[in-house]
């Protein structure tokens, strides 16, 4: 019995990546065809991104704050308070900031684009669309991702930031350290190698973001019930999601500046 639950419950994992796979195929297809909807997506971007600066920014300070008062007394330990402004801003930039950040987007833009989509599927105003000759694909779930591509990689800039602010904010209360002398520290420890691989990984962020919540939302059922599923269920996987990304960065990352 229990095999049989195991292989059903594979079978269904297989045939959700297959679905997702195909969507994903559907999105690049038309991400390049005519029309263009521009409007729809500034609009999504404005969304997105402006109303996530606020959650975004209260993290990365916070995650700055925390960070560097837990990591103080350890340095401290072996004198080494010099270093606090390297190890924090390279740590942010390199792993902490991105990932935490697209977490937190995952559970607000993810959910938020699974909700909405779904709520018009069930309410049959993807249908609506689809009969009056409109693309619904083209109009909400392209703008969607293509909006969480570009976005997605801001926000985590904003977010390591003000971390950055954070952390220079308790090295000026406990050390003594002016700001100017902070910053200059974090960024001579900076580097290329640092900073693009980061910044790349953003982009598979957005890309993951956008996609897992407009596929859940689009191919929402059940009725309302299945908004609350699709909502829940697009935070899940794309959290699961942005790990799998994070480590394939960091491992092919690896690999390259190694060479």
């Amino acid at each position: 019995m229990k095999t049989v639950q195991i292989g059903n419950n594979l079978k269904s994992f297989f045939t959700e990546i297959g679905k997702l796979s195909f969507f994903a195929g559907r999105f690049f297809k038309e991400v390049f065809t005519r029309p263009f909807e521009f409007k729809e997506l500034l609009r999504q971007c404005y969304n997105m991104g402006n109303r996530s600066l606020f959650l975004v920014g209260i993290t990365g300070f916070i995650l700055g704050l925390v960070f560097t008062l837990q990591s103080r007394p350890t340095l401290m330990e072996f004198g080494a308070q010099s270093w606090m402004p390297s190890m924090v801003s390279i740590s942010i930039i390199r792993e902490i900031g991105p990932v935490i950040i697209a977490l937190i987007c995952a559970g607000k833009i993810s959910s938020g684009i699974g909700a909405e989509l779904g709520s018009m599927r069930v309410t049959e105003q993807i249908d609506a669309m689809e009969v009056s000759g409109t693309n619904p694909f083209k109009y909400l779930v392209v703008t969607r991702i293509m909006a969480a591509i570009l976005m997605i990689p801001l926000l985590i800039i904003f977010g390591d930031a003000i971390a950055l602010f954070g952390s220079a904010l308790v090295e000026n209360l406990k050390g003594d350290v002016s700001f100017q002398l902070y910053f200059n520290k974090v960024f001579d420890a900076i580097e290329f190698s640092d900073i693009l691989p980061a910044t790349v990984k953003s982009f598979f962020f957005g890309f993951a973001i956008g996609l897992v919540g407009s596929f859940k939302g689009y191919n929402c059922t059940k009725g309302t019930v299945g908004v609350g599923e699709a909502s829940n269920s697009a935070v899940v996987y794309t959290s699961m999601l942005l790990f799998i990304i994070d480590f394939i960065a960091v491992f092919v990352t690896d690999i390259f500046f190694e060479l």
